[in-house]
């Protein structure tokens, strides 16, 4: 049996699914947030392991980064971002590179079956290869048969007609100090609710120069894509209250100004955060959000 070629696109209509819905899928399973433990898993021993049906191996619970997929004998690596999660709960989750994704998935000994219910966001990414690399890894994480290799903190994944995954685990990173490239605008429903809502990658001139710092005195710093901003920052219990944003005043294209308009709507209030390994979520009562990704 090979494994099937689908178009995820047909998997996935316009439903407003939003990105926070995707990657809410293994929130009871998965582990390594600010709140959380880190997963480590003591006591297991150091080298391959396959993974064990129900049992943890280091396979389930944890964030695994993808590094690079190899298909007809040519390696891309890995956009910044990209990563699954496999669920002790028979879903698997993560990101392509740009879009969101999940699926069911079940565990038996070193092989992972893939169902072909995977959907997705619907984000149009212009980065240099993220959508091809998107359309390779879609294709191992749906409708598939994988055998799985766990190595500390290594895993590989091998599908039947011959693609390659290498991944690696995710290590907790902290919210002060990190500088959190920003990926993508997150915008919540009407009655500001972000599993309603949708996500938006931002604009092909923005790489690089939308992305925030936390320090630990209450200060947020960073560049909106085209101005310089400035805030205060009280970190609570799941919440960021900020200050008002000081700002440059330089103007830039429509798109990028787009971009920053959308951002300064977090700022002047207190937004809800999700920090999970390198991934970082804000949201706010008003509508706006934000995804980013901790810079390497």
């Amino acid at each position: 049996m090979h494994t099937q070629r689908r178009n995820l696109s047909a998997l996935s209509p316009r439903v407003g699914l939003s990105a926070l819905a995707v990657t809410g899928l293994l929130a009871t399973a998965a582990c390594g947030t600010e709140s959380g433990d880190s997963g480590s898993g003591g006591g297991k021993e150091s080298g391959a392991s396959s993974v064990g049906t129900r049992q943890d191996t280091g396979l389930t619970g944890k964030q695994w980064n993808v590094e690079s997929v190899t298909a007809d004998g040519k390696t891309q690596d890995a956009p910044a971002g990209a990563h699954v999660e496999f669920g002790k709960d028979g879903k698997v989750g993560g990101n392509y590179g740009c879009n969101h994704f999940g699926a069911t998935a079940e565990i038996e000994g070193d092989t992972i079956t893939i169902g072909d219910d995977t959907f997705k966001t619907e984000m149009a990414c212009t980065a240099d290869g993220t959508m091809g690399f998107e359309s390779k890894l879609g294709e191992v994480m749906s409708d598939s048969t994988i055998k799985a290799e766990v190595n500390g903190d290594r895993l590989t994944l091998t599908t039947e007609d011959g693609y390659t995954v290498k991944l690696t685990a995710e290590k907790p990173v902290d919210l002060y100090g990190t500088k959190w490239n920003v990926t993508g605008t997150v915008k919540v429903d009407a009655k500001g609710d972000a599993q309603g809502g949708s996500a938006v990658a931002l604009p092909s001139g923005a790489k690089d120069k939308v992305h925030l710092t936390f320090d630990e005195k209450g200060t947020v710093r960073g560049e909106l894509g085209c101005n310089k901003v400035t805030a205060k920052a009280t970190v609570g219990d799941g919440t960021i209250t900020l200050g008002a944003a000081g700002t440059t005043r330089k103007m830039c294209s429509d798109s990028l100004m787009d971009t920053e308009r959308s951002l300064l709507k977090l700022f002047g209030g207190t937004v809800k955060y999700r920090l999970k390994g390198s991934n970082l979520t804000l949201t706010s009562e008003n509508g706006a959000g934000l995804e980013a990704v901790a810079a390497k």
